[in-house]
């Protein structure tokens, strides 16, 4: 949030939702001081009924005050009265009776208030995670503590404390936040950088997260094919001229399937019900239904969407009884990508829209990707709760260079535009050590909770923070790979044989990552996190080694790595195999079929 004075608001787009105000009271005082020379200079207040979330943040507020200042600050439980300099945590009875004007029923369930009046200091929120946001944005914006990752942190040495007059009101853009990397599914982490990822696991004590009953991919699970299809085959795709159990999808105008599944969608939700979305999805390949009856619907609608959402709006109603609370969650997904021309979606209904075939080196609303941001526009004037399932890593190659890092703060901002309220950004997840995953992770869930970052600041700042003075290097790199790969289609299933992959890029990103360890030598904290990049780089020099010794030949020069590729291979090998005592530096997955490293170095054997 912009530190300077005067009146700030800020808005996604013209016309869109105003999602935070940032006021200086002409009457409050120039600054509050919570610790001077080390010592406390106000107590932090928990209030009667305050969940064990709200219990949480107060206790995190003071630990980690006191790792800033080196002061001991006093957990008080409901005093009366309430101390004349004092941090009050949470919405409960004492905040209102203290701050009557602040609307504490207009927070939803993770809507901030940071707010100073007369030396004492409001930090809450909604329930059931607001209050714990609420003191991890007051933490990194006002105090300036970063959580890198899991394991590694900046907390600054500031024994004299002080903050400005705050008057901050805020509510998330996007309702679902999810950067879906593997370094993001530590729930300390989600809930410090206000990831509310189902992934990560966030138990109720840290505020909870949205729970899902099914993700995606559901109709196989639903309807079991080895159950249903030999008393059944009308309940399968029709597909040139059968019904087919194999990768079939549903016929989706077949009445006796659609009860049948609002009967199983019941019954998942009695087995779940923590559950507030349940996916009723398609499966995870093409073969949708040809009979009569859908291809009619269809081509009336102009998209297999149609009768995808009416079937889906129809277990939606059915349901919306017994659980009202519940949403029914479905995908726009490859063929029913493009949305229908009259069938709207329930108010209960998610559609989530998928950009799989996208160009992920350009952003989405770029020439490269007018076919994607149509679709998106059109959901957009039709969904009132329109998803996004977007990809950010290459699945063929974790661990290869994938220069997409400048279009995820323009894609977004582009999603917030476009009246999108859940984005999941689907990274490698399934093991640590892919390429640049601690980066994304970061810069993700800041700009899922403030799509109005600067996403190139965002980046600099984590290169400082997390590289140390490796940092001037490294962003060099960055802007490297992303020139050399001007012009090329960047799917998330890339080829390791690119253009951008040639002799001359990789020789100075090599030169780039030499100086970057070089900077940070004898540094036993950063130097291993450098040393990934080595490894991603690696990747590529080996399974091109061959067509980049030709290259080199032909161009001079000095080759920059060992004569021998087995000798280099194993080097690798061990990179990959990571430290014992750093669990976070070992790599299990090479891609999303299950690579491991090494399989990988086994056809560099002589």
């Amino acid at each position: 949030m912009s530190s300077h004075s005067g009146r700030f608001s800020l808005s996604v787009a013209a016309g869109a939702l105003l999602v935070a105000s940032l006021l200086s009271s002409p009457n409050a005082q120039a600054d509050l001081t919570l610790a001077r020379d080390g010592q406390a200079r106000c107590v932090i207040v928990r209030q009667a009924g305050a969940t064990p979330a709200e219990q949480r943040a107060a206790q995190e507020l003071a630990d980690t005050l006191r790792q800033i200042t080196g002061a001991e600050f006093t957990l008080q439980d409901d005093p009366d009265p309430v101390p004349a300099r004092a941090i009050i945590v949470g919405p409960g009875a004492t905040a209102k009776a203290l701050f009557p004007e602040v609307p504490f029923d207009e927070l939803g369930l993770e809507g901030i208030v940071l707010k100073e009046k007369g030396r004492r200091l409001l930090l809450a929120g909604g329930r059931p995670r607001g209050t714990l946001y609420a003191v991890a944005h007051f933490l990194q914006a006002e105090c300036g503590v970063r959580w890198w990752t899991p394991w590694a942190t900046h907390i600054p040495e500031r024994p004299t404390l002080r903050v400005r007059a705050l008057d901050l009101r805020y509510q998330p853009v996007f309702e679902a936040r999810d950067p879906f990397w593997y370094p993001a599914f530590d729930a300390t982490w989600a809930v410090r950088n206000f990831s509310n990822s189902q992934s990560a696991r966030i138990p109720d004590e840290l505020g909870g997260c949205i729970r899902y009953k099914g993700f995606v991919h559901t109709f196989n699970p639903l309807v079991p094919p080895q159950e249903h299809f030999d008393k059944h085959p009308e309940w399968y795709s029709l597909r040139e001229g059968k019904r087919t159990p194999d990768h079939s999808q549903l016929c989706l105008t077949n009445p006796q399937l659609r009860d049948f599944v609002v009967e199983r969608v019941r019954q998942w939700l009695r087995e779940s019900p923590e559950a507030r979305i349940v996916s009723v999805s398609q499966n995870d390949w093409h073969g949708a239904c040809e009979c009569e009856p859908c291809k009619a619907f269809d081509e009336a609608e102009g998209s297999r969407a149609g009768t995808m959402l009416d079937f889906v709006n129809y277990v939606a109603e059915k349901i919306a009884t017994e659980f009202p609370l519940v949403a029914v969650d479905t995908l726009a997904y490859q063929y029913t990508r493009k949305p229908p021309k009259t069938v709207r979606p329930r108010p209960n209904v998610i559609v989530r829209l998928c950009s799989i075939e996208c160009n992920f080196r350009e952003p989405l609303e770029a020439p490269a990707n007018v076919k994607f941001a149509d679709d998106i526009r059109g959901w957009a004037q039709i969904c009132k709760r329109l998803y996004i399932w977007d990809y950010t890593t290459d699945f063929a190659h974790y661990v290869q260079p994938h220069p997409n890092w400048f279009v995820l703060g323009p894609n977004v901002r582009f999603f917030a535009r476009h009246n999108v309220k859940g984005l999941f950004e689907q990274g490698a997840y399934q093991s640590f050590g892919s390429e640049f995953s601690e980066l994304r992770a970061w810069v993700l869930a800041q700009l899922l909770w403030d799509p109005t970052k600067d996403d190139r600041a965002l980046i600099d700042e984590f290169l400082g923070g997390y590289y140390g003075p490796a940092a001037p290097h490294l962003r060099q790199y960055l802007e490297l790979m992303h020139q050399a790969s001007a012009g090329w289609n960047l799917t998330c299933f890339s080829r390791t044989d690119t253009p951008f992959h040639s002799f001359k890029t990789l020789a100075e990103a090599q030169r780039l990552w030499e100086a970057a360890e070089a900077a940070v030598a004898g540094r036993t904290e950063l130097l291993p996190r450098v040393q990934r990049g080595r490894m991603w780089l690696g990747y590529v020099w080996l399974s091109l080694w061959d067509k980049l010794r030709q290259q080199w030949a032909e161009a001079g020069g000095t080759w920059p790595l060992p004569e021998s590729r087995k000798e280099f291979a194993d080097a690798w090998l061990k990179l990959a195999q990571g430290e014992p005592d750093l669990p976070w530096t070992k790599v299990s997955h090479l891609n999303e079929s299950g690579l491991k490293p090494e399989k990988f170095v086994e056809r560099f054997a002589p």
